[in-house]
């Protein structure tokens, strides 16, 4: 089931897209049991918008051997996390806005987690009863600012930082996926989920030992090698596997 969550007439909904060109509205929220109003519409007639809006988003880095050893780091012997804030989440053809502190802006496509339920302190071995489904995501960084500060609140974290879509796929092993990242078609990112260095059971069972998930928290799983700079009116595309495509074009903020 692919959900996703759109706006129609200045409404804004949760849908089920059905067949590839219809969504099928949901009545509230797609957790728990699906309820559908019964209204189905072209999916060509709404806007995409993120596909959750989360309460926290929880990321992983250096979680792709390759990539640790691109940035000149070690990888880690357990998940290194930190935090973006939920007004950094923008949707599927919203811009990236490229901020005038940083000189140097990084994409880094990444497979996203979407929790189904509250939870804490849940074992690796029941890590999938607490999943909603999966989502591309681009944790767009300050690179400059990163290196500055030492620590990555800054640059992880201005607004349109977090691009998550194009929906959410519930029925899908996430183990072994292709993950591709483009700019203005060329491909700068191609590797595969099985080179996660913590895999995803793995990790939901570690951060739940810090803190408390709800319903749409999103954790983004790390990024492979292969992340670059990204410049004003590049278009940024992140392809998952089974899952689909996340597009945005990096606007100035003047």
């Amino acid at each position: 089931m692919r959900i996703a969550r759109f706006t129609k007439d200045g409404d804004l909904s949760f849908g089920v897209v059905e067949d590839d060109d219809t969504i099928a509205t949901v009545a509230a929220h797609p957790f728990g049991e699906i309820q559908f109003t019964g209204e189905r519409q072209p999916l060509a007639d709404v806007r995409l918008t993120a596909p959750i809006l989360p309460n926290k988003v929880i990321a992983v880095g250096r979680n792709y051997a390759e990539h640790a050893k691109e940035m000149g780091n070690e990888a880690p012997t357990e998940p290194l996390i930190f935090m973006k804030p939920s007004t950094s989440v923008i949707g599927q053809q919203e811009a990236i806005v490229y901020p005038s502190l940083s000189e140097r802006v990084d994409y880094e496509g990444e497979l996203a987690v979407v929790i189904g339920r509250l939870c804490r302190d849940v074992p690796a071995e029941r890590a999938a009863e607490v999943i909603l489904g999966y989502t591309c995501a681009n944790d767009v960084t300050a690179r400059d600012l990163q290196n500055k500060d030492g620590q990555w609140t800054r640059a992880k974290g201005f607004d349109t930082f977090c691009p998550l879509g194009p929906w959410i796929e519930t029925d899908l092993d996430p183990s072994d996926l292709a993950i591709t990242t483009t700019v203005n078609g060329e491909t700068r990112q191609d590797s595969r989920t099985d080179k996660l260095l913590h895999r995803i059971p793995e990790l939901i069972e570690y951060i739940t030992q810090v803190m408390t998930l709800l319903p749409g928290d999103v954790i983004l799983t790390g990024t492979p090698e292969g992340v670059g700079p990204l410049r004003v009116d590049d278009e940024v595309s992140v392809t998952i596997e089974n899952i689909g495509t996340l597009t945005n074009r990096v606007i100035s903020r003047d």
